[in-house]
């Protein structure tokens, strides 16, 4: 493995197996570990943009520059046991959201962490509202 496994990630297990014996693991016998839907997605194989995203980070781990970060718009990219460490930000339509890649995120998609949606905050009536919105019955 190119980087040191920081000890906090060293008892990790994923479906009973460790981190080291993940990273050993050929495609083949990963998929085997997953769920359904990303079984039968990685199965099916790999579309054009996931094949550059994967070589992209391929590169990183080759290099050894796991502070770079890789920009992307691909959200349905599987998170595979060779991806951790690595730094990703992906679009949610708005803005890239950044984060490193740890070993439970594995099996996830990318999208999951890079969320599209935002909580959201009605103002007081009044403020910044329409003009028939500052006129309200009073309780009586």
């Amino acid at each position: 493995m190119p980087f040191e496994i920081p000890p906090e990630w060293r008892n990790f297990r994923y479906r009973g197996k460790a981190l080291e014996e993940l990273l050993n693991m050929s495609m083949d016998e990963f998929i085997k570990l997953l769920p359904a839907r990303q079984r039968r997605s990685l199965r099916r194989g790999f579309t054009e943009e996931q094949k550059r995203l994967l070589e992209k980070a391929r590169k990183i781990v080759r290099t050894g520059k796991y502070d770079k970060v890789i920009k992307t718009h691909v959200r349905d990219m599987i998170i595979l046991p060779e991806m951790i460490g690595l730094k990703f930000a992906v679009y949610n339509g708005k803005e890239f959201v950044e984060f490193q890649v740890v070993p439970e995120m594995i099996g996830h998609y990318l999208g999951e962490f890079s969320i599209t949606t935002k909580k959201v905050e009605h103002g007081e009536p009044g403020l910044k509202a329409t003009k028939s919105s500052l006129f309200l019955a009073m309780k009586g």
